[in-house]
């Protein structure tokens, strides 16, 4: 009886260290860096009419190592062809923003390869793979911003319009509550009546101190400039942010709101690309610097009436640039000697001129 106790006691002893030793191994076996994940996208999965200038993002549910997230390993395909970009990786999430506006009723896959990995080095145990599909048709970019009856001059401004040199304007000008004396070197016509007009303007010239209609007429287009300026600036969720710190000279820059905490500065050129419906929103926090001899081009069909720089502090465009766009500013827009403008400059406080050409867009 003791020799059989004995005997059923060991086994229980050999079965209970087996069970410790297959514990072990199992806590042993298992993988103390499990491989990273994609949580979520966006565009999600097979989504739909998704817009033409998309910023394209996975979520991981780790950290990554930035170095192994580029363009080799995230990739965006229309059909064999590789979609150009820049690749950005901020927190747990990774950006593809492409250089140019998708082409529309496509279908675009996209892929992040398992050489993206994770800071022990831990890669995705399968590549991750989704698709959207673009608009068929519209705009891209933002929804435009409402000018109002302020949309009916190519020159308004609170305190005053002045030019020196051989002017040309194409388009209205006003000033309001300002009375004419603040619009100076135009040689306006007299006696006014509800306008004056100048042999610098193609249009009417407009102040506060005319007949009626006009002075109430200016009054809300003077408060329909300060809405539109306030629309643009309060704008969130950019598109884009402090691109280029701030330089903007030879980028491409498709539809879309921007936004910088700086000024913006163009000492050459600068790209618009998109089509006739698309919208770009700049949010400028302090000024707007064109240089000497700088170029605004447009392409794709984009028109200078969806092009809105909104400027917190003064806007000065160098001599003979060539700018396009509606400036929506909270100060001064000045124009130096030779400057080309398309569009409308929107100022509260005052307009320069110095032989400027200027059409409405």
């Amino acid at each position: 009886m003791t020799q059989r106790y004995q005997m059923s006691r060991f086994t229980m002893l050999l079965a209970s260290a087996a069970l410790l030793t297959a514990g072990c191994k199992t806590e042993t076996s298992s993988n103390p860096n499990p491989a990273p994940s994609v949580m979520t996208t966006s565009p999600a999965n097979a989504a739909m009419d998704v817009p033409r200038n998309p910023s394209i993002t996975a979520t991981f549910s780790e950290a990554m190592n930035a170095t192994t997230l580029n363009a080799t390993t995230f990739v965006v395909m229309n059909g064999a062809t590789a979609v150009d970009g820049t690749v950005t990786y901020t927190g747990n999430t990774v950006k593809f923003v492409p250089t140019s506006t998708l082409a529309a009723n496509t279908v675009f896959t996209v892929t992040i390869s398992t050489a993206a990995a994770d800071l022990a080095g831990g890669h995705l145990a399968t590549a991750k793979t989704w698709h959207f599909t673009t608009v068929a048709t519209g705009a891209t970019g933002p929804s435009a911003v409402n000018l109002g009856t302020a949309g009916s001059y190519v020159i308004l401004t609170k305190s005053g319009i002045s030019t020196t040199g051989v002017t040309a304007i194409v388009g209205d000008i006003g000033v309001s509550p300002i009375a004419a004396t603040g619009i100076t070197g135009f040689a306006l016509s007299a006696p006014p009546t509800t306008f004056s007009t100048s042999l610098l303007v193609t249009g009417k010239v407009w102040a506060a101190d005319y007949a009626v209609p006009t002075p109430a007429n200016l009054t809300t287009a003077v408060l329909d400039m300060q809405t539109a300026y306030s629309d643009a600036a309060g704008r969130t969720l950019p598109d884009f942010t402090e691109l280029g710190a701030g330089n903007i000279d030879g980028l491409t820059l498709v539809p879309g709101l921007y936004k910088w905490g700086t000024g913006v500065s163009l000492p050459h050129t600068v790209t618009l690309t998109g089509g006739a419906n698309d919208v770009w929103i700049f949010q400028i926090a302090q000024d707007l610097i064109v240089g000497n001899g700088s170029i605004v081009t447009l392409s794709g069909g984009a028109l200078a009436k969806n092009i809105f720089w909104q400027v917190a502090g003064q806007a000065t465009l160098g001599t003979t640039a060539n700018f396009k766009g509606i400036i929506l500013s909270k100060t001064l827009i000045s124009f130096n000697t030779g400057a080309t403008f398309t569009g409308r400059a929107l100022a509260q406080t005052a307009v320069t001129l110095n032989a400027t050409a200027i059409t409405h867009p």
